[in-house]
This record gives C-alpha cells, sequence and structure tokens, in this order.
C-alpha cells in the first residue's frame, strides 16, 4: 500500500524584475524526505535549466540547498542560489540569507521593495583560471575561427569556458552545432562580446541538459574576472550582463570583482526576482 506526501514549490523567474522573462527556476521549500533520485527526477518533470531542493542546515547556514539540471546535480550554480535566497529571503522576512551549496556557504544580501524581496547579491567563490585543452573543438562546435582573448575555463559549478567575439551582433547571430557541444563534458560555453561596463553573452551547454541558458549566474562571476584579469575593465567596476534574448527570455544580470592582479578579494553578482507561481508535486510513498 502506499499514500501520497506532498512536496510544495514555488517558481521565480530570476535575474529580472519581469514576470515571464528572466531565468526560471522551481523552489522545492522543504525537500525532507526526498531521495536523490526523486529531486533529479523532479528536476527532469519541471525541465528548467535548474531546479533547488531545501534542506535544513548542517554548516551555520540559513539552508543547505541541492541543485540539479534535467540532467545531473550541480555543487553550485548562480540563478539558483540568487533565486532561492530571494524566495526564502521573502518568506522569512530576512534582510539576508546564508545558503551552503557544494561549494561553500554563500551569503546573499536581500533588498527589500513593498511587500517582497526584489534584489540580490551573492558572494560567489573565486575560480582559478586555466586555459581550456579543447578549445578548437570548442571554437569548432561554436562555428568560429578564434577568440578575441584566450579561451580560459573557470569551475564554479559548471566549468565555464569563455570566447570573445567582435561584436554583440555576432554573439546573437551563433548556431551552434549542439550536438558537438555535448561531446564536451560539464562544459557551459559563454560567447560574449561589448565594452566598458555593457556586455552581452550567451551560454551554451547542452551536455548538462542546458541547450542555451536565458541567465547564467555561475557565469557571470567568471566573466567579470576574465574582463579583469585581462584589462578590460577594472577592479570595482560593475558591469551589466544581458542575456537570453535569443530564446525569449530577456535577463540583466551584474557582476564586480574587487582586488587587485596580485590577490582577488571577492566577486558579487547580482540581480532582481520575482516569484511567478507555485504549486506541489503529489509522490506515492510505501506504507508498509
Amino acid at each position: 500500500m502506499s499514500d501520497r506526501a506532498e512536496h510544495a514549490f514555488l517558481i521565480a523567474d530570476v535575474f529580472t524584475r519581469t514576470p515571464l522573462q528572466g531565468n526560471q527556476l522551481a523552489v522545492f521549500t522543504d525537500a525532507r524526505g526526498l531521495s536523490s533520485e526523486e529531486m533529479q527526477a523532479l528536476a527532469r518533470e519541471m525541465n528548467f535549466a535548474e531546479s533547488v531542493f531545501v534542506l535544513p542546515p548542517e554548516g551555520g547556514g540559513d539552508a543547505r540547498i541541492r541543485i540539479f539540471t534535467p540532467a545531473s546535480e550541480l555543487p553550485f550554480a548562480g540563478h539558483p542560489v540568487l533565486g532561492t535566497a530571494v524566495v526564502l529571503g521573502g518568506l522569512r522576512g530576512l534582510a539576508g540569507v546564508r545558503l551552503e551549496t557544494g561549494l561553500g556557504l554563500v551569503p546573499v544580501a536581500l533588498e527589500h521593495e513593498g511587500d517582497g524581496v526584489a534584489f540580490g547579491r551573492m558572494e560567489q567563490p573565486i575560480p582559478d583560471p586555466r586555459p581550456y585543452e579543447r578549445a578548437p573543438e570548442l571554437l569548432a562546435a561554436l562555428g568560429l575561427e578564434r577568440s578575441r582573448l584566450p579561451v580560459e575555463a573557470y569551475r564554479n559549478g559548471p566549468l565555464h569556458v569563455y570566447v570573445e567575439l567582435g561584436s554583440e551582433e555576432a554573439v546573437a547571430a551563433l548556431q551552434p552545432d549542439l550536438a558537438a557541444l555535448a561531446s564536451l563534458p560539464d562544459v557551459g560555453a559563454n560567447c560574449f562580446a561589448g565594452s566598458g561596463r555593457s556586455w552581452k553573452t550567451r551560454m551554451f551547454a547542452p551536455a548538462l541538459g542546458v541547450p542555451e541558458d536565458a541567465a547564467s549566474g555561475s557565469a557571470a562571476g567568471p566573466l567579470a574576472l576574465h574582463l579583469t584579469r585581462h584589462e578590460r575593465i577594472a577592479f570595482g567596476e560593475e558591469i551589466e550582463i544581458r542575456q537570453g534574448a535569443e530564446i525569449g527570455r530577456p535577463s540583466t544580470l551584474y557582476a564586480r570583482v574587487t582586488g587587485s592582479p596580485e590577490r582577488i578579494e571577492r566577486i558579487e553578482v547580482g540581480g532582481a526576482a520575482v516569484v511567478v507561481a507555485r504549486g506541489a508535486f503529489r509522490l506515492a510513498r510505501p506504507t508498509g
């Protein structure tokens, strides 16, 4: 025999203030009792870039979270962390949320507007850059001959690899070979262009079950670091990153790196989020 346990979730659109734009996120606000297999199945059922499962804290945070794409679990991802912080901050009336992730404790400062939370700013882990050893294959899959900056990789949850194009129009016109990209395991291919404080990016990660991402929070911090390291922007300068227009989900992210070439002190990524829906799954549970 079996009965059915209900698992409630909220849906937030992240890195936007406008419902039905930005990056969709499902937040299961109490994931106690769910197995890893059930979490993966629910993430596949939602079919968003990521879904988050909230658990009681174990290491000094306000909550512990697990993050799943439709295909696999991630130790960290940006829009799930920011979106979950906005959701929990609104539910619990918090000015800041500390989330325990697979990459450690991530603090998120929150700005309240009206009756809810509208904007969050997270401090991200500082990744180590390295040359990407499969750059020729990546460029070929993207239909490109070269990158204006070195093709480098930064581990921040997924392995984010950065390719600079000559113009924002060239970024918008990309038609990558997704099957070829899927043969590069665990890679988010980030293609960007811009100048000063204004940048446009697209991120393709078919190996993670995400053909194209609407807003890549875990890629925004390393992009700012990449630009800072190569002297395209200054330390402490906040950039605006536009993403998602090509798939009908326009998003806006903000990122900043502080420190010096000798010592990176802090990486911050910010953006707005709005809760747009709520529901519950009823899953069978054995009773005897």
